[in-house]
């Protein structure tokens, strides 16, 4: 039954639809892999050498070591910081994309690309140190090109990451310098995990924790300068109305889904589908071309441009069986492979742009900076040839659609606040933490995962969060399922917001010019993004005087399944926020990984994770952290 699977109501009509025409879903194979691997689940088999595979037994009757000697807790410990290097590695590589591109753009121009934000290029000019006194746009950007880009090659290990060293507070970062964990290369960090993970190399749980983590700062790292070049390059995102869910195909257009996460590409496909619009109206779509977003590159267009949201993570391939997406235009990251099977049973044209990430069965159309438009073309002109071979009588669009009010960027955030307080845009909303009628911000980030109902975590413990005037950020397949789920609406402030909470939405939404109040959950953008809460909670800790772990922020990744979510996890501990995983880790085979990550690092970081299945409770647990902190501020309200 699809309400087992999912609470999103276009599933209703799209999973029967799959079941009647024998198409396989994510559900479908995940139920094909039960009983799924004990050890594995435990986390306590390693394929690292080939004497193995190597497994523990949990219940002490048999191995207790690998051949090689490594102990549950080592085989546990190198399993997990290899997820985090991986992490860290995807969300970087994004960066890099971003900073050569800024770089190219600087240095000798880019035809589809020029710099959007005049002002946030200055703004980061100035974070970065860089004087810009008698200088163009384009040789400020060549330098915080330059600047960005030495965070993947300095050689320097007493000198941090720029970036980092750069946003976060001063207390925090020695407190990570005093750890050992603050990166000075983000590719450095990442090869230290591989090395150090190596059979016949470091041995220490400990230490090999300790080294993830540094990892994962490197994955922050990487996040925060994607996000800042992106904005500098397509706009830093401001409120905007937009849509949600699988209604939002419409049959009488030539549908094109962008999915995956780099905006370089997702930018320029809608660039040239409002060019090529006059095209599929000639080929028989009377409403043109209608972008959809999928997944984070859907979190991207929405942020910027109000382009719908099609739908998040687990339901990517559902999207091709409504027989309305005549191409699926992919890039990088949390694609399912199942998306070209699936487009092989209908007309969708799926179309891979990168060369290292190509799916067997799928059309391939080479993207690159330097010819862009061209490509772009290309791939609208397939999407329009595409629908001509649309069957009209398997089309089944969901009725299904919510308002979604996105774009709350950092810039945004303060912007709104300043309506109330142009001097000190932060002072309402410190005033509001203080006096108690904001009792904390959460953060939910992260994925949706076949072992949890799809976004039923997401909707239980904001709702139990925001009752007790507790401010949601979001990004990612979360903000995907609160979007979706009609959670970033005006109306949805006024039914699930507490009291206080609602009356501080009121006032800023009404002064910034929404006629009412702010949405209850702030969509912050992609998962890359979340580096915008961070920078929100940095200046806010900077505005009181205090470290991260100070404040009455936490996080929370519901339904978590990815490497980079892992890495997102994992330095937000290390920047002192308690973090709840809502699917059980697998770390669970080795007591003393289990210990370290729930308790010991909180002497060292002040964050830690709170495993917790049940959302109910890890909303109760969460809440319970807020007023701990609250109550070390001597706030007592």
């Amino acid at each position: 039954m699809s309400q087992d699977k999912s609470i999103d109501k276009s599933m209703a009509t799209l999973i029967p639809i799959a079941e009647a025409e024998g198409i396989d879903t994510p559900w479908d194979r995940y139920e094909k892999m039960q009983p799924q691997c004990g050890f594995g689940e435990l986390g306590i088999c390693c394929r690292i050498c080939w004497k193995g595979p190597c497994r523990i037994d949990p219940f002490g009757n048999g191995p207790d070591r690998g051949i090689c000697g490594a102990t549950a807790d080592v085989i546990v410990a190198r399993n997990l910081i290899r997820m985090q290097a991986a992490g860290a590695a995807a969300h970087s590589e994004h960066g890099r994309h971003i900073a050569l591109a800024m770089k190219h753009v600087g240095d000798e121009g880019l035809e589809a690309y020029r710099i959007k934000d005049e002002a946030k290029l200055l703004k980061v000019a100035e974070t970065l140190d860089i004087d810009v006194e008698e200088k163009s746009s384009q040789e400020i950007a060549s330098e915080v090109a330059r600047i960005s880009l030495d965070d993947f090659r300095n050689q320097d290990h007493k000198k941090g990451c720029t970036w980092i060293t750069k946003t976060l507070p001063s207390e925090r970062i020695e407190r990570l310098k005093k750890a050992g964990v603050l990166p000075h290369n983000i590719d450095a960090a990442i090869a230290n995990i591989m090395a150090r993970t190596h059979v016949g190399c470091d041995s220490d749980h400990i230490n090999l924790l300790m080294g993830g983590i540094r990892g994962a700062l490197a994955d922050y790292n990487g996040m925060v300068l994607a996000t800042e070049l992106s904005d500098v390059l397509f706009g830093t995102p401001a409120p905007t109305i937009s849509k949600a869910n699988l209604g939002v195909l419409k049959e009488g257009a030539v549908n094109i889904a962008l999915h995956g996460h780099n905006p370089l590409l997702s930018e320029v496909i809608c660039d040239m589908a409002m060019l090529m619009n006059d095209s599929a109206i000639d080929a028989g779509a009377p409403e043109g071309i209608n972008v959809v977003g999928i997944c984070c590159t859907g979190n991207e267009v929405m942020m910027r441009h109000g382009i719908p949201l099609a739908t998040n993570y687990l339901s990517q391939e559902l999207a091709i069986l409504t027989g309305a997406v005549d191409s699926m235009v992919v890039d990088v990251q949390c694609i399912m492979p199942s998306i070209a099977t699936a487009g092989k049973c209908y007309h969708t044209e799926v179309i891979t742009t990168m060369p290292d990430n190509k799916i067997t069965g799928a059309r391939h159309v080479e993207f690159s900076e330097e010819d862009a438009l061209e490509r772009a073309r290309e791939i609208v002109t397939l999407s329009i040839e595409a629908f001509k071979k649309r069957d009209p009588k398997r089309i089944n669009i969901p009725k299904v659609k919510e308002t979604a009010i996105v774009g709350f960027s950092v810039e945004a955030i303060i912007g709104a606040l300043t309506h109330v307080n142009a001097k000190d845009p932060l002072k309402p909303l410190i005033d509001a933490i203080v006096s108690g009628e904001i009792k904390g911000v959460a953060l939910f980030a992260g994925c949706n995962n076949v072992k949890v109902k799809q976004d039923h975590a997401y909707r239980t413990m904001v709702k139990e969060l925001l009752k007790r005037d507790v401010l949601v950020l979001a990004t990612g397949c979360g903000a995907g399922a609160y979007a979706k789920d009609g959670m970033m609406t005006q109306n949805a402030a006024e039914e699930y917001a507490g009291k206080s909470l609602l009356g501080v939405l009121t006032a800023v939404g009404t002064a910034a010019g929404l006629g009412g109040p702010l949405p209850p959950v702030l969509h912050m953008g992609s998962c890359v993004d979340n580096s915008r809460a961070v920078q929100l909670a940095s200046a806010l800790a900077n505005a009181l005087d205090k470290d991260l772990s100070d404040l009455p922020v936490v996080a929370s990744a519901p339904e978590l399944m990815s490497e980079k979510a892992v890495a997102i996890g994992s330095w937000a501990v290390a920047l002192g926020l308690p973090t709840h995983v809502g699917v059980m880790p697998q770390i669970t085979g080795a007591p003393g990984v289990v210990k370290a990550l729930t308790e010991d690092v909180k002497d060292i970081f002040g964050g830690f994770f709170i495993p917790e299945t049940d959302p109910v409770k890890a909303a109760d647990k969460l809440y319970d952290e807020i007023l701990e902190r609250r109550k070390s501020l001597g706030l007592f309200t």
